[in-house]
């Protein structure tokens, strides 16, 4: 199922779902009702940026906090330890900054983007060695865009330490490497704490939005960060 066509209005987004489904909550909604649900940003305390809607059943409610979990190489079958972690929109930009800091000096950037593809697949686009002072200036001339486009995702790799944090297209938080207590204290110093039963936005039935801005936006931070072509990084990580 989609909403192919869909407009909220003067925002102007589209709104896709994530997943295909017969029973999906969305199904027998009207546009009033569709509106309403997709204008809801807050669930108590934890407010979603623009990129991301729960289903309207509401089958996992957004909420704040981090999990461990793993990823299994697919070709040499080593395992990898990874963090996930939802946290709250007026804390989840600089939290990226802050976990970023952790990577080192020198790092790789992959742009992931969603804009022009099917439902379920990216593009990535890749900045070798950059340093990580010019980065965070370049991201955060384009903050609006990394929270809030749900077709744009963003990685920065350290290859030699085998580490990386995402900030996915979810707006989901992602470190992957050890030792985890790098990644662990920053989030606990933004009142991100662990919760073992934690389950997030993506494990469920979800809607994705974007607009054309984005797309312009993105395409600008594409030249910004100097990159002209796709590739696929060994060290860059999916799960």
């Amino acid at each position: 199922m989609g909403f192919p066509g869909f407009r909220s209005g003067a925002a102007k987004k589209n709104y896709s779902e994530s997943r295909s489904t017969p029973t999906s909550s969305f199904a027998e909604l009207n546009h009033d009702e569709l509106e309403m649900h997709m204008e809801r940003s807050r669930y108590g305390t934890f407010e979603l940026t623009d990129a991301i809607r729960p289903a309207y059943s509401l089958e996992v409610v957004p909420k704040q906090g981090f999990r461990h979990d793993e990823y299994v190489d697919p070709q040499s079958g080593a395992t990898i330890p990874v963090l996930l972690a939802s946290v709250s929109r007026e804390r989840l930009f600089d939290l990226f900054i802050d976990l970023i800091s952790c990577l080192g000096e020198t790092v790789n950037v992959v742009l992931e983007t969603s804009h022009h593809g099917e439902t379920g697949e990216h593009d990535d686009f890749v900045r070798e060695h950059i340093d990580m002072p010019i980065l965070k200036s370049v991201l955060y001339d384009f903050e609006d865009l990394l929270l809030n486009d749900g077709c744009t995702g963003i990685a920065v790799v350290n290859p030699k330490r085998k580490l990386e944090v995402q900030f996915d297209e979810h707006k989901l938080l992602i470190c992957y490497g050890v030792p985890q207590e790098l990644f662990e204290r920053v989030l606990i110093k933004y009142d991100v704490y662990p919760d073992d039963q934690m389950r997030f936005v993506t494990e469920a039935e979800h809607v994705h939005s974007s607009s054309d801005r984005f797309v312009d936006f993105f395409d600008t931070l594409q030249t910004r960060l100097g990159i002209d072509g796709n590739f696929q990084d060994d060290t860059h990580f999916e799960i």
